[in-house]
């Protein structure tokens, strides 16, 4: 972190650098299917996990967890905002001028777009765009960006957010860029706004999603699991990824989730998953990034996936630490 930090107030444009000779993959998806890292929550307010209301405010410890998470071969990449990439690109020059591999070459990095709906604010779903633009996320040599669209009847602020969203799919568009879009319904509880996990609510709100911008052509959806995924998974063809939400604190919930929506529809596609990939309880981060990894690409059961666990867990601790 010191050195991370060293070099932003030295070379600030050290992290352009790296991206720029960063190698990126040919293909988003090569055989259709992805499995990526969330890690935009900080930037929107959202640091609990667990009884710990701070979790992931600890920089250091978020980017550590990121960094096992990302260096798993089953993982294809992440989508984070401009200051974490910025943070990865900064390592990654780092440990390739000490002689090691690549953190980033090869991986999928999207560009988080919209952070403006701070957790907790009077305007939260009025959610524009404070982040990258999409021409930014192509400057930086990116391979997508990733938009949140909650929508409520009861609040205005939706419909500036789905203005927001349609001009930033057409911007990608324009860009051939992919467009990760998380259409979520939501209804104001006592706690704040809560999304509506059952599968009408989430069929409707997918058919609205996907026909925003000008062109449907480079648009991936990322929505949450609900019972009757069926239903979900029929409402579009647009390849669909699962969202986690908050973390169970134990890898086997999420990896039955994950299964079970991956048979629901030939277009649920893999997953693109925060808190419980990066928080799973006391289990190893780098252990549960192989276990989904597996489900996804490899088509294991939830059996094969927890057994797993063992043969990761602890795998290569001294990563960073056996180049410094």
């Amino acid at each position: 972190m010191a050195k991370i930090t060293e070099i932003r107030a030295a070379d600030p444009e050290a992290c352009w650098r790296a991206a720029q000779t960063r190698t990126r993959r040919e293909r988003l998806a090569p055989n259709g299917k992805l499995s990526l890292l969330a890690a935009d929550h900080p930037a929107r307010r959202v640091t609990k996990v667990g009884d710990n209301p701070i979790a992931m405010a600890d920089r250091q410890d978020y980017l550590a967890r990121i960094v096992r998470v990302i260096s798993s071969e089953r993982i294809d990449g992440l989508m984070a905002t401009m200051d974490i990439l910025e943070d990865l690109f900064i390592l990654d020059g780092l440990i390739r001028e000490a002689g090691g591999p690549s953190l980033l070459d090869g991986k999928v990095l999207i560009g988080s777009l919209n952070r403006g709906g701070l957790a907790g604010a009077s305007w939260e779903l009025d959610d524009p765009i404070t982040g990258a633009l999409p021409d930014a996320c192509a400057a930086w040599r990116l391979d997508g960006a990733k938009f949140l669209l909650r929508l409520a009847d009861d609040d205005r602020g939706s419909l500036k957010t789905m203005l927001a969203a349609a001009q930033a799919i057409r911007q990608c568009n324009a860009l051939c860029m992919p467009m990760f879009l998380e259409p979520l319904p939501v209804a104001r509880t006592g706690s704040g706004w809560s999304v509506l996990k059952d599968a009408a609510a989430l069929a409707r709100i997918a058919g609205v999603a996907s026909a925003l911008g000008d062109s449907s052509r480079y648009l991936w959806l990322k929505l949450p699991n609900s019972p009757g995924y069926e239903t979900v998974a029929r409402a579009t063809s647009l390849p669909i990824l699962l969202l986690g939400g908050e973390s169970a604190g134990n890898p086997a919930p999420f990896l039955e989730e994950l299964a079970a929506a991956l048979d629901a529809g030939p277009n649920v596609r893999g997953a693109l998953v925060g808190r419980n990939v990066l928080y799973p309880g006391s289990e190893d981060p780098l252990a549960m990034a192989c276990a989904v990894g597996g489900i996804i690409h490899q088509g294991w059961s939830v059996g094969q996936a927890l057994e797993s666990l063992t043969e990761n867990r602890g795998r290569e601790l001294d990563f960073i630490s056996r180049y410094f």
